[in-house]
């Protein structure tokens, strides 16, 4: 049994426009999930002397952060994060595809790490996706492709979380539909329920994906007065049960990371 959660932090600003990492902490501590994937995460100022607020978070979790940089702006680092306090290990970072040109705009990256739960070996993908649809879509067919899902080394279970600004009728969100499982679409309590505004959730935007023949026990948005200031996003929490791979019940080798930014 493992409880995986995915939150877009929105650089740890609330609707009430407070910088808070720490408060963002205390969300992510209530839900007491197993693994943390994490969007729009600000580590801060590389200055001497200043704070890593991303590192802030996970020594405040007492959880071990596996970061991604997608963009630095003023000596600030900007990207998505895998926290746990389980055995893990980084096997591959990398900038996902871009059909656009302009340097200016964010790019955007994946992050995959094999966590240990008990006897299962986990592989955790977490990914932020484009905010335009023909790049949300390249991006889409690259992590069910050969270099992410399709990977020899991605074994099931796995499972692949995020926010992928893709509500349920686009095309990005029917690619991973069909190859993977909607853990909301399985939620045995309850029907699939918005992840965006916080403010008046409309939108279906976040996403825990898990290859078949994992249980969901349950998946939802945690939504609470806490959860409504500390984000523009609701976190989206599933609980879910697997059986060991093949691989770790067999003690197989672990491949080495694979590192590109």
């Amino acid at each position: 049994m493992a409880r995986i959660l995915t939150y877009n932090v929105h650089r740890w600003m609330g609707t009430d426009r407070q910088i808070s990492p720490l408060r963002v902490a205390d969300v992510i501590a209530s839900c007491e999930p197993d693994v943390v994937a994490l969007q729009e995460v600000r580590v801060g100022r590389t200055r001497p002397g200043s704070v890593d607020q991303a590192a802030l978070v996970a020594t405040r979790l007492g959880m071990e952060l596996h970061f991604q940089p997608t963009i630095r702006v003023f000596g600030e680092q900007f990207g998505i994060a895998v926290l746990t306090r389980l055995p893990s290990r980084l096997v591959h970072s990398a900038r996902l595809p871009s059909l656009s040109g302009e340097p200016s705009f964010e790019k955007r990256s994946a992050l995959w790490v094999s966590v240990n739960v008990g006897d299962t070996e986990l592989q955790v993908v977490n990914a932020h996706l484009s905010l335009r649809s023909r790049d949300r879509l390249t991006q889409a067919e690259a992590l069910v492709g050969p270099e992410w899902l399709g990977h020899p080394d991605c074994r099931r279970p796995a499972v692949l979380m995020g926010d992928f600004n893709a509500p349920p009728q686009s095309r990005a969100y029917r690619i991973f539909a069909s190859r993977l499982v909607d853990t909301q679409k399985r939620n045995p309590a309850g029907e699939p329920e918005a992840t965006f505004h916080t403010r008046a959730p409309v939108l279906r935007l976040d996403h825990v994906f898990v290859t078949e023949g994992v249980r969901v026990v349950s998946a939802a948005p945690v939504r609470n007065k806490l959860t409504k200031i500390a984000s523009d996003h609701f976190p989206l929490l599933a609980e879910l049960h697997f059986t060991a791979s093949p691989a770790a019940r067999a003690g197989a080798h672990p491949p080495e990371a694979r590192v590109s930014i």
